[in-house]
């Protein structure tokens, strides 16, 4: 099984993207002035587009490990290659704990500083359409149960396996 995962924060503050008004009338949002932010984890099946998802306090190896762990859980005795990108906190003894328990669980980094390669971030910018643009939501817990509830809801299909040809390699050696 293919699984890419990624990281997110999601802000009271809205974020801004194009919207239809009537001609002289500008829509406006309201700016929320602090800084409060709830952290996700997201890790998208590349075969079925479902996510797994939750919240997190803090992005740190203690919580990487904790959603490794809940991938663990989530996905049958099979195999797994978890596509990654090289954050910090994707390093430490809780990572390696994990890695060392579970030997299904393979890692293949992502090259450095390219976020397109990740089709996890394509899911992280259709929750951000659905949910984070341009809405005035005044509390942000119900912004990230919101959030959360769009991940878990719905289908993110990849086009990655189909362009290196996954389905046919993997034919050829059934």
């Amino acid at each position: 099984m293919i699984l890419a995962e990624d990281e997110a924060s999601l802000y009271l503050q809205a974020s801004l993207t194009r919207v239809w008004a009537p001609v002289g009338q500008t829509p406006i949002t309201a700016a929320h002035p602090g800084r409060e932010k709830v952290n996700f984890y997201g890790t998208l099946n590349l075969h079925t587009g479902s996510v797994i998802a939750n919240q997190a306090d803090k992005m740190n190896a203690l919580s990487t490990a904790a959603h490794l762990e809940r991938i663990l859980s989530a996905v049958a005795d099979v195999p797994i290659l978890l596509l990654w990108d090289r954050a910090p906190w994707h390093r430490g003894e809780p990572i390696q704990q994990v890695l060392a328990a579970h030997p299904r669980l393979e890692i293949l980094y992502l090259p450095t500083a390219a976020p397109d390669l990740n089709p996890q971030e394509q899911v992280w910018k259709a929750t951000r359409t659905a949910v984070s643009h341009n809405h005035a939501q005044r509390d942000l817990s119900v912004l990230a149960s919101r959030f959360e509830r769009h991940l878990l809801d719905n289908t993110f299909h990849s086009s990655l396996l189909n362009l290196h040809r996954f389905s046919t390699i993997c034919a050829t050696f059934n």
